[in-house]
């Protein structure tokens, strides 16, 4: 059948009453919340409502696994009620800074609350994991869940609140993840390749039955050599594949190198979209939401390599192409 908006709303996904949160308001000052990513920070905001400030360290387009902390930042974090880090070795330059403030200032890393047994080991260092958990909505629940703790620990007062509202980004979130299992479904399989610049989509690879190659590790900073570049082109000309992906936070020099190097061979690939890879669109716009950003990724990938979406995504928010 194909992806449309009356099969979305027979899958039980009448979301747009849902977008909009209860409101947290709590009679005390507003808890302040500084959290390392925009999807952290997002889930802060959804659970927190009004009973809350958050700032998100990393906007759009910031890549976190290169990201250094400024005098500004150091100052927000010692003076913040509670400090959300990712944790799985992401901020890998912070972690000796928040273990440090940890002694001084609530400090949690929320992702570190999924069990060793659902994460992928890092393809680089021993006993670490891939730290993408967010391209699976069914993982991100437990982070957003690890949120809603935190939070609560931080201001008891305010349980009620912060539980409607994170029970209702739950549900959200679960709409996600059926709306993601229903589009990607409808990929042909033999088109289930999904090549982008780095190898942030493991766990979406796991999820949903994709071949992931990532042409950088799990890390934006480690180097893609001509051997990887060889690699990836001998897949696009032998698999056929006629689409790939570049990231909002990731130059996109190296999937250009495909393109090339594809097209020497006579074999045509074109750039399927943007996707967002370590960080969420431009604040203000749905896709500046971890759902608009999932949602945008989703409907982005299936469209692309031969699957039925709508165009405008779950919500029919998404920005019109």
């Amino acid at each position: 059948m194909p992806v449309t908006r009356r099969s979305l709303l027979a899958a039980g996904l009448a979301l747009p009453a849902a977008l909009s949160a209860p409101s947290a308001r709590a009679q005390t000052a507003k808890l302040t919340v500084v959290a390392t990513t925009g999807m952290i920070a997002d889930a802060a905001r959804q659970v927190g409502g009004e009973a809350v400030e958050v700032r998100a360290l990393m906007g759009p387009g910031v890549d976190p696994h290169a990201y250094r902390q400024t005098r500004s930042d150091i100052a927000a974090m010692a003076r913040a009620d509670l400090v959300l880090w990712h944790g799985l070795y992401l901020e890998a330059q912070m972690e000796d800074f928040f273990r440090d403030l940890a002694k001084r200032r609530r400090v949690v890393a929320v992702a570190e609350r999924i069990a060793p047994a659902r994460l992928i080991a890092h393809d680089e260092y021993k006993d670490k994991f891939d730290p993408h958990v967010w391209m699976n909505p069914d993982l991100w629940a437990e982070v957003a869940a690890a949120v809603r703790d935190a939070m609560i620990a931080a201001r008891p007062a305010a349980r009620a609140a912060f539980e409607a509202n994170a029970a209702a980004h739950l549900q959200m979130i679960a709409a996600l993840a059926t709306y993601s299992r229903m589009v990607l479904g409808s990929v042909p399989e033999a088109r289930r390749v999904l090549v982008t610049a780095h190898d942030a989509f493991n766990y979406f690879g796991a999820a949903y039955g994709f071949q992931v190659e990532g042409i950088q590790g799990i890390s934006t900073e480690s180097e893609a050599g001509l051997t990887r570049i060889r690699e990836l082109v001998d897949l696009l000309v032998a698999r056929k594949i006629g689409a790939i992906f570049i990231e909002s936070s990731v130059s996109d020099r190296n999937v250009r190198a495909l393109i090339e190097g594809a097209a020497a061979r006579g074999h045509t690939v074109a750039i399927g979209g943007e996707l967002f890879s370590d960080a969420m669109g431009e604040t203000g716009t749905y896709e500046g939401t971890y759902i608009g950003m999932i949602d945008h990724n989703v409907t982005v990938i299936a469209r692309a390599l031969g699957g039925e979406a709508p165009a405008r995504g779950m919500t029919q928010r998404l920005a019109a192409k």
